[in-house]
């Protein structure tokens, strides 16, 4: 049986398909640990971009920065409702 979605959760995974990059940055990042120029080299995607939806993501709460006092250098990961998304999107 399907587990029953709440509100929330349907508008984040809605939230992160409406843009094919902050889907490929929540998948790089599955269950692992990466820097902004590590996700923009995985995904091919900007590094002018790679910042702005890491910001949309941490905003939501989909993912983390494992060191933010960092000014270059930052880690990020996934956080648990990222990987709970993430079980729909893929």
């Amino acid at each position: 049986m399907k587990e029953k979605l709440d509100d929330e959760l349907i508008d984040l995974i809605s939230y992160v398909q409406m843009s094919s990059y902050r889907e490929k940055i929540l998948i790089d990042l599955m269950d692992k640990i990466k820097t902004p120029s590590k996700l923009s080299k995985s995904t091919e995607i900007k590094m002018s971009h790679i910042s702005t939806v890491l910001k949309e993501l941490k905003d939501k709460k989909l993912i983390e920065c494992l060191n933010p006092k960092k000014r270059q250098g930052r880690l990020y990961t996934d956080t648990e409702l990222g990987k709970k998304v993430l079980k729909y999107i893929e």
